[in-house]
């Protein structure tokens, strides 16, 4: 049975007027990959640096390996390795003499770090660039060289603040195997991201930080399921018929579907039977899709569409989110502020908002 690699409990912190963190729990079983993920400015980093002991939190704990990251910095030190936003490594200096710069500056025994060195340029694909200056590298090459830097003294616990940021298709796809077989080899990685399909590849478990809340937890297979069983798509062909499809689609479903251009989306706990009764009823009418989908939905679509549980509920959150923060601009006008807002309305739905009223209001979904 998996020990625990990371306890986070009521982790909170502010930078002056920003809320940073707002009391986010969760814990990290050890050799798996935990994905923290967010928009910009949601938390993810300022968390990533309270349990790499570069920030100490206002309130709360954080454990690494039993070690507490405000009572015990230097065990956690010891046990972590860090690569953060941009690549951290000297550009003058050669990819072989940063991996052994490293390597003294994390006190690890002399004797072991050439080899070390040369192990890791094996492993990430560097031989070859290895005795090369780093500024000659491509962004690919700098940001494997910097996750090799930080793996130098063999961590146990890995933080990867987005790793693939920047990086074009391939390489994205070359660092992701390069972390699952760190987690193969035993290792803990805790990977903050804003791409959903990242997660979607490589997180066991995940969460979604807002405006320092966690508002969706779960593994990325339960967040889906929270969705629908499937997700349906109808590709139409004239404009006329997209406008047709969506009022003959809503008869049967009781909703209009989702729209992007003339790809009509929807999801559903019983995709195969409700696309049968569509494609009858679109027969009928004599308006004829030009393709037709049955598919799993994606993680993007699970964490930014009303599901059926308030814990994991992303848009539902949101909701929340707004009204506390039309509660507080409401209180700056009393004082004789103005009325300004960090969340937009115009991009929330008001009826989303009034339905997440009606849910606290009579405790049913």
């Amino acid at each position: 049975m998996p020990t625990t690699a990371v306890r986070v409990s009521g982790l909170t912190k502010r930078f002056g007027e920003v809320q940073a963190l707002a009391g986010i729990d969760f814990e990290i079983p050890e050799g798996t990959i935990f994905g923290l993920l967010g928009p910009n400015g949601a938390g993810k980093t300022t968390a990533v640096r309270i349990l790499a002991t570069v920030h100490k939190p206002d309130a709360g704990s954080a454990e690494v390996l039993g070690y507490d990251v405000v009572k015990d910095p230097n065990e956690v030190r010891m046990r972590i390795g860090l690569a953060g936003q941009y690549a951290a490594v000297d550009p003058n200096l050669t990819g072989r003499e940063n991996l052994r710069l490293m390597g003294r500056l994390a006190q690890v025994e002399p004797s072991y770090i050439p080899p070390r060195a040369d192990e890791l340029l094996r492993s990430f694909d560097l031989v070859d660039a290895g005795d090369r200056p780093v500024r000659t590298y491509s962004g690919g090459m700098r940001r494997r060289l910097d996750v090799a830097a930080s793996l130098v003294q063999k961590p146990p616990v890995l933080f990867l603040d987005e790793p693939t940021t920047g990086l074009d298709l391939q390489s994205r796809q070359a660092l992701w195997n390069t972390i699952r077989t760190l987690v193969h080899e035993g290792t803990t990685v805790i990977l903050t991201t804003q791409y959903l399909e990242e997660a979607d590849q490589l997180a066991d478990d995940l969460v979604v930080i807002d405006h320092g809340k966690i508002i969706a937890q779960g593994t990325a297979g339960e967040l889906k399921r929270n969705l629908g069983g499937t997700v349906i798509e109808l590709t139409m062909g004239e404009d006329t018929d997209v406008d047709r499809a969506i009022s003959l689609v809503g008869a049967v479903t009781g909703s209009e579907p989702e729209r992007q251009g003339a790809l009509l989306r929807m999801p559903s706990p019983d995709g195969s039977h409700l696309l049968t009764q569509m494609l009858r009823r679109l027969d009928d009418e004599g308006v004829q899709p030009t393709a037709v989908a049955l598919r799993e939905p994606s993680l993007d679509e699970a964490l930014t569409t009303p599901v059926k549980s308030l814990d994991t509920a992303l848009t539902y959150a949101a909701a929340q989110n707004y009204l506390d923060e039309r509660s507080r601009a409401m209180k700056r006008i009393e004082r004789g502020g103005t009325m300004t807002m960090d969340v937009e309305p115009k991009k929330l739905p008001i009826a989303l908002v009034n339905r997440y009223l009606e849910i606290k209001r009579t405790g049913r979904l």
